[in-house]
């Protein structure tokens, strides 16, 4: 086993562990981190074809086979049930749960996606010297997505703060990880699109975007997540947002030439 591939694997261990239950953003670069969305095998056709016609939000890593909460892609031998640091458990539509073990909930016929997430190409943007904002903020848009059976919904973005020259490393340098969200869908104005920067699902309230920078947004995994819990499925369970899968995917190896 290689140092880098250890240390995804320690991570989950820790996680499994009960012993990391805090956020995954900026933490173990270099690895491919994903959000995590089950849903009953009956919704999981339908699910599927709303990430393929929702790709930026959408990218789908891995698919577990119904029941099993193995990413046998991914991250072989790991347990999708206990190797995140935090879960959200919803109810037909609502909340029931905000466990760091999902075992009690996991549904026999279950089946785990793992969508690709933008905290995967933050490493890559420090290497190019790009100053990274102090967390990422995650945002609703009146941005409407192409629906699928009972999902719809609208577009929801990370947004992160640069200055203007490092805002356009980071478009470059991003559109080079397509399973990651790619390129951003937006730049400058959140209201625009619909984004209110006051009411974050994820992130400190901001007044406006800090004088000297631009808001970058990119389509964001909580996506799929959000059309899920509209569609008041009987049961969801979902990744705490922030708190993401870390897989064994080294990052370089979604990047794109």
């Amino acid at each position: 086993m290689t140092e880098t591939m250890s240390a995804a694997r320690e991570a989950r261990e820790a996680m499994r562990a009960g012993k990391w239950t805090g956020l995954t953003t900026y933490k173990v670069p270099g690895f491919v981190q994903c959000n995590l969305v089950v849903v009953p095998r009956s919704d999981a056709y339908d699910f599927l074809v709303y990430c393929q016609r929702n790709r930026a939000a959408c990218p789908v890593v891995d698919v577990t086979d119904p029941g099993s909460p193995e990413p046998r892609w991914a991250a072989p031998g790991a347990d999708l049930r206990t190797d995140l640091p935090r879960y959200r458990v919803y109810k037909d539509g609502e909340m029931a749960a905000e466990p760091t073990d999902a075992r009690p909930w996991w549904p026999e016929d279950g089946v785990a996606f793992l969508i690709g997430s933008s905290l995967t190409f933050d490493a890559a943007l420090e290497r190019a010297g790009v100053s990274l904002p102090p967390e990422v903020w995650v945002l609703r848009t009146t941005v409407p997505t192409q629906p699928a059976g009972r999902f719809a919904g609208s577009l929801v973005v990370t947004l992160r703060y640069f200055t203007p020259a490092d805002a356009i490393t980071a478009v470059q340098l991003t559109a080079r990880y397509p399973w990651n969200h790619g390129a951003p869908v937006h730049i400058g104005d959140p209201a625009a699109i619909g984004a209110d920067i006051a009411r974050p699902i994820v992130g400190v309230p901001l007044k406006q975007v800090p004088e000297g920078k631009v808001g970058v947004f990119w389509a964001c995994g909580v996506t799929p997540q959000q059309v899920a819990l509209e569609a008041r499925l009987p049961l969801v369970i979902t990744h705490c947002p922030g708190h993401a899968f870390i897989t064994d995917i080294r990052s370089d190896e979604f990047c794109q030439p």
